[in-house]
């Protein structure tokens, strides 16, 4: 059983989630698919993604009740502002064959179009609707952060960044602590490169599991929401399988000096 973790708006958010990011639509319907008959219930997918289509497919096709599977999208840079966001989210709905999304997230600030504010008041009217029944952002820094919360008095239910042991974002941590916003890490294996550390290897050696299902694990033991992405049914069934497990205060201890402030995707200030 997947856990869930609370957010500020009353709702709830598994604490694994499954992430579709250069998927296409045929190969996502198959591979949600499959997460879901592994256990998933949070499925994460973006405007930009292009398989918006195969997420609502292998929903859909899933049998399971509607509010049993918690479906994450975003609105892409292009299609920020009131109009044009509410269009993108229309036809986000449109293509997933979904009412409501229970996640609507702005992909990334894109702080040269200077219209991150007013798309996030679009997103709490949304969230107000009831067609996007949580609302928050993704790749937001703490200036960010500090000025849709001054502006609006609207506070995201979560940030979704970049967040693996190369970068644990501390800074945004003790932010979301303090105003309870909660963390989803995407990219946590490192895009794979993370999986040949050899103070991972070893921890995994040490537990009987795989270097995976270690940094999942390393976020859920810190209240982070952890979005996985494998096309492997394997390795897709492998990836939610953390609960057998606890990282010690040594294994922490030993994964806290791969910190190195490295990225594995585009640093926010470059995306617009």
């Amino acid at each position: 059983m997947v856990t869930s973790i609370p957010l500020r708006d009353g709702r709830s958010i598994p604490a694994v989630g499954f992430g579709v990011y250069k998927v296409d639509d045929a190969e996502a319907a198959v591979a949600v698919g499959t997460a879901l008959d592994a256990g998933y219930r949070h499925v994460d997918t973006a405007e930009m993604y292009g398989n918006e289509r195969g997420v609502g497919e292998a929903v859909r096709a899933s049998r399971l009740e509607r509010d049993d599977v918690f479906v994450t999208t975003k609105v892409w840079n292009d299609h920020q502002g009131r109009d044009a966001t509410l269009r993108a989210f229309d036809a986000s709905l449109d293509r997933l064959g979904l009412d409501a999304v229970d996640l609507y997230l702005i992909h990334w600030p894109a702080a040269a179009r200077d219209q991150y504010v007013e798309t996030w008041r679009t997103l709490v009217e949304l969230r107000t609707s009831g067609r996007a029944r949580s609302v928050g952002v993704s790749n937001f820094q703490v200036p960010h952060l500090e000025r849709i919360i001054e502006e609006t008095g609207e506070v995201p239910a979560v940030n979704q960044v970049e967040r693996h042991p190369w970068l644990p974002q501390h800074e945004l941590m003790a932010f979301h602590a303090e105003h309870g916003i909660v963390t989803e890490a995407w990219s946590p294996l490192g895009r794979g490169r993370l999986v040949d550390e050899p103070v991972l290897s070893a921890i995994a050696q040490a537990h009987g599991v795989s270097v995976a299902q270690v940094l999942v694990r390393w976020n859920v033991q810190q209240g982070v929401v952890v979005l996985p992405k494998s096309v492997t049914p394997e390795r897709i069934r492998s990836n939610i399988d953390v609960d057998g497990f606890t990282l010690s205060d040594d294994d922490l201890a030993a994964i806290a000096t791969l910190e190195s402030g490295q990225r594995t995707g585009s640093h926010p200030d470059s995306v617009s």
